[in-house]
């Protein structure tokens, strides 16, 4: 599916910022949401690159759950918002922070390192095609998997991009899809309205990205474009350990399904994908990812699912240690 772009879009006078005042929609206001736990470091960092971007965002919002999250680099112009940990329900306290002061709003993932252009890009994006609702950037690199990016790589792999790759003199959406990568995803406000990041999918909130925009796909186009990116580092501390999150690859993708806003032939995949996986790599697996734990979680999904409850947030009763459910 190819999209133009609106009438009055003009190229621009420098290729090397990428666009002139008069291409920019001086409408389009774009805030950032960045929920975090235990990564202060990492916030540090990200709001360094937001603050270095060609197009400054109009409101910045990190979610945490206490103070000892937030980073040294914290300026008074960035807004706080504290409450129990669980991806879902922060990035929902986000939006309600921001909402009121922005026309689209971006989820960035604490470890994520922005392109210089991304603010502009999505300016440019959702100003040009009024019909996008949703859009998911480009990752130049993604260290999930691969046990992590370094800070220093990542920041050498952004800065390269920003150097060698022009802004195009109009936007290009690129490809409609039908989901969403929640370290770089955003979605116009107005879309947003009846759409929230389900409680129900607890801590790390597997699969909370693809939730969403199943569910906000109803009001218009997703796309996954090039405007906007950055690296993906992937670190590893904070992520849900092994045997929740072998739960919850069996469980969250059925719940998703009979909910809607995950088609079964995708969840049948990435169940299908991850078991296997989990399983074939537990004679040799990798020193970042604790595959044993992920098993065992599966196979407590899967005496979940017989005794006929279909609960995610069953998953925090699991024991960490042995794997057993309580309760």
């Amino acid at each position: 599916m190819r999209l133009k772009p609106t009438a009055g879009m003009q190229a621009p006078e420098n290729l090397d910022t990428g666009m002139t005042s008069e291409a920019v929609p001086a409408d389009i206001r774009v805030g950032v949401v960045i929920a975090s736990l235990g990564r202060s470091a990492e916030c540090a960092d990200i709001l360094e690159a937001l603050r270095n971007q060609s197009v400054k965002p109009s409101v910045i919002a990190m979610s945490v759950e206490k103070a000892g999250d937030l980073p040294g680099n914290l300026t008074d112009d960035i807004r706080v918002v504290m409450g129990p940990r669980g991806l879902c329900a922060q990035r929902n306290r986000g939006v309600a922070l921001v909402r009121e002061s922005c026309d689209v709003i971006v989820f960035f993932d604490d470890d994520f390192i922005p392109t210089s252009r991304s603010i502009e890009g999505l300016s440019r994006l959702f100003g040009a095609f009024p019909e996008i609702v949703g859009a998911t950037g480009h990752v130049i690199a993604d260290g999930v998997g691969q046990g992590g990016v370094s800070r220093e790589a990542a920041l050498q792999l952004v800065a390269a991009y920003d150097a060698e790759v022009p802004c195009p003199p109009v936007p290009e959406p690129g490809q409609a899809i039908v989901t969403a990568y929640g370290c770089n995803m955003a979605f116009r406000v107005t879309a947003m309205a009846n759409v929230a990041f389900d409680e129900r999918l607890p801590l790390y909130g597997w699969q909370e990205d693809v939730d969403y925009a199943g569910q906000i796909s109803r009001y218009g186009t997703i796309v996954k474009t090039t405007e906007f990116g950055g690296v993906h580092r992937g670190v590893t501390s904070s992520r849900t350990p092994g045997a929740r999150l072998g739960f919850s690859q069996i469980v969250n993708p059925i719940y998703l399904a009979r909910k809607g806003s995950m088609r079964w032939g995708h969840a049948a995949r990435i169940m299908a994908g991850n078991v296997v996986a989990n399983h074939l790599k537990l004679v040799r697996p990798e020193p970042h990812i604790d595959r044993a734990g992920r098993a065992r979680g599966n196979w407590i999904a899967l005496g979940h699912i017989l005794s006929g409850r279909l609960e995610p947030e069953a998953m925090l009763l699991i024991d960490q240690g042995g794997g057993r459910a309580r309760g």
